[in-house]
């Protein structure tokens, strides 16, 4: 029997086409992964936050747009979603939110069809640890670390619809630390330089809420109540603060109404002094200053954006209640 004769150039063009092949598949099946992952839907819509995470953490954020990579252009192109954009990817990975839709400057319309004008500031939000991380949730975030920042921004779009005028510290406690030589330490000395800025440029301030986060195992931050998840929350009171009972009684009302909402949410105050602790954690500003811890770092996005939620209906009933 005559053996087959395969011309050289036949064998060539088979190795092409599988090479071709091969190559195809594999970059196929990659926007498929990346489509498929780009949908993920994070649990808020706030555009401030997601500006503030991509310009300060996203790699492929640059001063011009001519010097984006081709890998960019044609990833933006093949997925309909800009990662230099922080609206498009809102309008991709967000629930809820429609195309780029132009906002009122000094009103918006909230779900209630209540009509919040906005007016100076009473409420300040800030990081005195503004580097502690949460854990990530999915692909979708683009090697964005989410940090305890996130929870003033999601906290100020909650507070706000309920007639709240927010300010957030946007300075980093970092480049405070190093314009004036300190180390981690001294982070709530740098929190105090900016509460007196914030202060000074907005006297109308009443309250100072300075967010955290834990440093615990997911099972001792995490409670599940109602088949939901969510990040548990403790007070912190210095109590080297000489009017510290003041900071006490107002915290304790926080806690105490969150838990009426969710049992065991709150783990209560943790009050510290002596030697090797701050003890006053900036909380002779004001007797409205707070510290809350949510969650630890092993707790995700959504987790943190239960708890707030529940924060920001607690917060609004505590504050217009001392406010008559």
């Amino acid at each position: 029997m005559k053996k087959k004769f395969i011309s050289k150039n036949k064998k060539s063009k088979k190795v092409k086409f599988k090479i071709f092949f091969f190559i195809f598949s594999v970059a196929f099946g990659f926007i498929l992964t990346i489509k498929i992952l780009s949908k993920y839907n994070l649990p808020y819509k706030n555009s401030d936050l997601v500006n503030f995470l991509i310009e300060n953490n996203n790699p492929f954020i640059v001063n011009s747009k001519s010097n984006y990579s081709y890998f960019h252009k044609i990833m933006t192109k093949l997925i309909d979603l800009d990662i230099t954009d922080p609206l498009s990817i809102l309008d991709t990975n967000f629930k809820g939110l429609t195309k780029k839709v132009k906002i009122e400057e000094e009103t918006k319309k909230v779900s209630n069809e209540k009509v919040i004008t906005k007016g100076e500031p009473t409420i300040y939000l800030y990081n005195s640890h503004d580097t502690e991380e949460y854990k990530p949730s999915s692909f979708a975030e683009y090697s964005v670390m989410p940090t305890v920042k996130l929870s003033d921004y999601v906290l100020k779009e909650e507070l706000e619809k309920n007639g709240f005028s927010v300010l957030i510290e946007e300075q980093t406690i970092s480049s405070i630390r190093s314009s004036l030589g300190l180390n981690y330490a001294g982070s709530y000395t740098a929190s105090r330089v900016l509460m007196e800025q914030a202060k000074k440029n907005n006297p109308s301030l009443e309250y100072f809420i300075d967010l955290h986060r834990d440093s615990l195992d997911h099972d001792r931050t995490t409670l599940t109540y109602n088949n939901k998840n969510y990040a548990m929350v403790m007070f912190l009171v210095g109590l080297e603060n000489p009017n510290y009972l003041e900071n006490l009684e107002f915290s304790t009302k926080i806690s105490d109404a969150i838990n009426a909402k969710v049992s065991g949410l709150s783990k209560g105050i943790y009050q510290k002094e002596g030697e090797g602790v701050n003890g006053v954690y900036n909380q002779d500003f004001s007797n409205r200053t707070i510290l809350i811890e949510i969650g630890g770092p092993e707790n995700t996005i959504d987790e943190v954006y239960e708890t707030l939620l529940i924060l920001s209906e607690v917060l609004t009933e505590v504050i217009e209640s001392d406010q008559n």
